[in-house]
């Protein structure tokens, strides 16, 4: 068995906030895997499935995002999950909106959840999915950037990078961590050329309209040309 956690804060006044996007990650993959709802134990809501040909046990902790180790240890012991068949979704600021990583082992950064996590595994040979949430700029703009919630516009970036964790999943958990990597920015990939073709198309715009410009200018000189020598 894995055990996918997704980390957050609970209670409707934080389920928007960036720092809440790891119970987002689970969120989506209950969607799209059409799960029920969820069962209570371990202080946290969880769902079982299949993914990859394996068995998963899906978390979201119920606690604060500081307590979040006790529920990740409870279900670990129950299950005798080890640490490397854990794989934690959680935001991180030190990259930008929209960046995926993956990391195994390590300090936690201050992430609250994770020091937390580690501190009662007594472990951190999990597997952990950074998801970039972007750094306000400076120390003391932290804290309400990570509790404030995603803008409209930073929404379409999270639903579309969310979709490319759910469908890339079976290959992290099956132990195809590079394949994962490919994946997921694929998407990232697709929105570049995207952009680039744009950039061209509206380049050769620019080109095309320079040039009638060119055309048209040229044209009157030749006419007040005319007229001079008349």
């Amino acid at each position: 068995m894995h055990l996918i956690v997704g980390l957050g804060n609970p209670g409707k006044k934080h389920e928007n906030n960036r720092h809440n996007i790891g119970f987002m990650a689970i969120e989506n993959i209950v969607q799209k895997h059409g799960l029920s709802s969820p069962r209570s134990r371990f202080l946290a809501e969880t769902y079982e499935t299949i993914i990859g040909g394996n068995k998963i046990l899906l978390l979201k902790p119920s606690t604060f995002m500081n307590e979040s180790g006790k529920a990740v240890y409870q279900a670990a012991n129950f299950y005798k999950v080890p640490s490397e068949k854990i794989i934690i979704f959680h935001d991180e600021i030190d990259l930008i909106a929209g960046k995926i990583k993956l990391k195994r082992g390590g300090g936690h950064a201050g992430h609250n959840g994770l020091r937390s996590i580690h501190n009662h595994l007594g472990s951190s040979e999990f597997i952990r999915v950074r998801i970039g949430i972007g750094h306000p700029g400076t120390k003391d703009k932290v804290n309400s950037h990570v509790l404030g919630n995603f803008s409209a516009d930073e929404k379409k970036w999270v639903e579309e990078k969310l979709n490319s964790l759910t469908q890339s999943l079976p290959s992290l958990i099956c132990g195809n961590e590079r394949d994962f990597m490919s994946q997921v920015s694929g998407s990232d990939t697709r929105k570049s050329d995207k952009n680039e073709a744009q950039n061209s198309a509206d380049q050769i715009k620019i080109k095309a309209k320079s040039q009638q410009k060119t055309s048209l200018m040229s044209a009157f000189i030749k006419a007040l040309s005319k007229k001079a020598k008349k």
